[in-house]
C-alpha cells in the first residue's frame, strides 16, 4: 500500500491532468493503480476510473472525519501497487485542505505547478510551498511543472529549485483537455476522453516524468497503525434487501462508499435506466436515484412515460424512494432547461425545477433528522450541495392533487449557520438537493434500511414478481 497525494499551487494548475495521466502510465506500465479524490467532487472520480480501471473513492475529512477516511484509505488501496489520491484546490485551500489529507494519511505531497508566464520565480513559488508545507507537517517530496514551452524553459525553472526533486513536466504542446459544462468537467459515462488521447497522455507522462522515481522512492505507505474501527452498516436482520439503483448518463453522481455500505448492510443493489428502460426493476423493495444531469437528458426522459408512470405508482403505493439533487429534480414535476423548456417528469414532489444560468447553491451540508425522517430521528448525516437549479414553487402544495411535501431535514452549512430547512417527504419518498456521504453516519444507514425493511409489503401490489 503505497500513495503519493497530486496537489496543486491554485486551481486550473493542471493537477488534475497530471493525476489522469499518471493513472493511465501507471496502468500502461502493467501496474495497480487505486484513485482517490479529495473533497466532495463525483466527476473527478469518474474519469479516475476510466484511467486507472478502478473505483475512485472520494475521501473528505469534513464529511466522514479523519478515522473513516484513513480506514477507506487502506481498505480500498491494501492490494494496490500504488495509490494516486487527486487533491483538490490549492494545497492549503480550505479549512481541511489537501496538506491537511496528506498529513492524515501520511502521505508525501508532489506539487504541480503552471509554469506559463514565469521562469525563474518558479523558484520562489515552490520555496513558500515547501515552507508552508514543513509548518503542517506535510512533506513536498517532488514537483512537476505544467505547461512548459521548451527544454530551454524547463531548465530555466529547474534550475531555480532547491532542495527538492523536480520530476519532470508536461509540455505546452500536449493539447489535451477535458470538455466542461456547469458542474465541471465532462463525466466519464459520456467517454469525454478519446481513447487515443489517453494513449497520448500516458505515453508524454511516461516520456516527460521520473514515474519510476514517484513509484520506487517517494511513494510510501502511509497511514500507519491505527486501530480498526466500524464503518460498516449492520445488516437489519438478513431477509433479503433489494434497492434499484438509477444510473446512466442522466443518474450517474454517487459516492461509492455509499453503496458498499449498504451491500454491506445486507442490500442488493440492482441496476436500471430511467432513460432507457421502460420500467423498474422487478421485485424490489426501494429505489435510489443519485445525482447527474437530468436536465440535459429531460426530453428522454420525459419521453418515457411508462417508467415515469412506475415510479409515481410505486411512490403513492408506499414504496420507499431516496433521492439526491438531480435524482430530487426528476422526481418533481418537471423541469425547465435553460432554454426555459418545459418537461413533465415523475410528478411525486409537488413542485417544479428550472434551470439558473448562475450557481444556485454550493457548500457542505450537515442535515439533522425531524420526526418521520428516512435516517432516524435527531441522526445528523453530512454532505454537500452544489447546483444551478432551484424550486421553482415553495407552496409545497399542488392544487390538482393536493399532495403536500414535509421538510424533514433541519440543515447547517459547513460553518455551522442555519440555513433553512430541506429534504422533503411525501408518502415514503424522500428527495433533498444534499448529496449526502454515507459514511458520515454509519447508524443513519442502518436506519435507513431498518425503514425500508419496516414498510416492505405495504406496496405489495405494486411488487411485480
Amino acid at each position: 500500500m503505497r500513495g503519493v497525494v497530486i496537489a496543486g499551487t491554485h486551481s486550473g494548475s493542471g493537477k488534475t491532468t497530471i493525476t489522469l495521466g499518471m493513472l493511465a502510465a501507471l496502468r500502461k506500465k502493467g501496474m495497480k493503480v487505486q484513485p482517490f479524490k479529495t473533497g466532495p467532487d463525483f466527476i473527478d472520480t469518474g474519469l479516475h476510473a476510466v484511467m486507472a480501471g478502478q473505483v475512485s473513492r472520494n475521501l473528505d475529512l469534513w464529511m466522514c472525519g479523519e478515522n473513516y477516511v484513513r480506514e477507506c484509505f487502506r481498505e480500498n488501496s491494501a492490494d494496490a501497487d500504488i495509490a494516486v489520491i487527486e487533491g483538490v484546490m490549492g494545497m492549503f485551500d480550505g479549512n481541511l485542505s489537501t496538506a491537511n489529507l496528506a498529513s492524515v494519511l501520511g502521505l508525501p505531497v508532489i506539487l504541480v505547478v503552471d509554469a506559463y508566464g514565469m521562469a525563474e520565480s518558479a523558484g520562489a513559488v515552490v520555496q513558500g510551498f515547501v515552507a508552508q508545507a514543513g509548518q503542517a507537517g506535510t512533506n513536498i517530496a517532488g514537483v512537476i511543472f505544467n505547461r512548459i514551452g521548451s527544454e530551454r524553459h524547463f531548465k530555466r525553472v529547474k534550475d531555480s529549485i532547491r532542495d527538492v526533486r523536480v520530476l519532470g513536466y508536461l509540455p505546452r504542446s500536449l493539447d489535451f483537455s477535458i470538455p466542461e459544462r456547469h458542474l465541471g468537467l465532462t463525466i466519464a459515462e459520456e467517454n469525454p476522453i478519446a481513447e487515443k488521447e489517453i494513449v497520448k497522455l500516458a505515453d508524454a507522462i511516461i516520456q516527460y516524468i521520473d514515474l519510476d522515481y514517484i513509484v520506487h522512492e517517494i511513494a510510501c505507505a502511509g497511514v500507519g497503525a491505527h486501530p480498526e474501527i466500524t464503518s460498516k452498516a449492520q445488516s437489519v436482520n438478513r431477509t433479503p434487501l433489494r434497492i434499484g439503483i438509477a444510473r446512466d448518463s442522466a443518474f450517474c453522481f454517487y459516492y461509492e462508499d455509499n453503496l458498499d455500505l449498504l451491500k454491506a448492510g445486507g442490500v442488493e443493489l440492482v441496476r436500471f435506466s430511467p432513460i432507457n428502460d421502460e420500467k423498474i426493476p422487478e421485485d424490489i423493495d426501494a429505489l435510489y436515484f443519485g445525482g447527474g444531469y437530468p436536465e440535459l437528458h429531460a426530453e428522454k426522459l420525459s419521453g418515457n412515460e411508462s417508467m415515469l408512470r412506475a415510479i409515481k405508482s410505486f411512490s403513492d403505493a408506499g414504496g420507499s424512494i431516496y433521492a439526491e439533487c438531480g435524482g430530487f429534480m426528476y422526481l418533481m414535476q418537471g423541469i425547465h432547461n435553460f432554454k426555459g423548456e418545459y418537461f413533465p417528469l415523475a410528478g411525486v414532489f409537488p413542485f417544479k425545477a428550472k434551470m439558473k444560468k448562475g450557481r444556485s447553491s454550493l457548500g457542505y451540508r450537515e442535515a439533522e433528522m425531524k420526526e418521520g425522517g428516512i435516517f432516524g430521528v435527531s441522526e445528523k448525516v453530512r454532505g454537500h450541495e452544489f447546483h444551478y437549479s432551484e424550486i421553482e414553487k415553495t407552496g409545497f402544495r399542488d392544487q390538482g392533487s393536493g399532495v403536500r411535501a414535509e421538510r424533514v431535514y433541519l440543515v447547517r452549512d459547513g460553518e455551522g449557520n442555519p440555513l433553512a430547512d430541506e429534504g422533503y417527504k411525501v408518502n415514503n419518498t424522500f428527495g433533498s438537493y444534499v448529496h449526502i456521504h454515507f459514511g458520515s453516519n454509519v447508524n443513519a444507514v442502518t436506519n435507513l434500511i431498518q425503514y425500508i425493511k419496516e414498510r416492505h409489503g405495504t406496496y405489495s401490489s405494486c411488487r411485480t414478481r
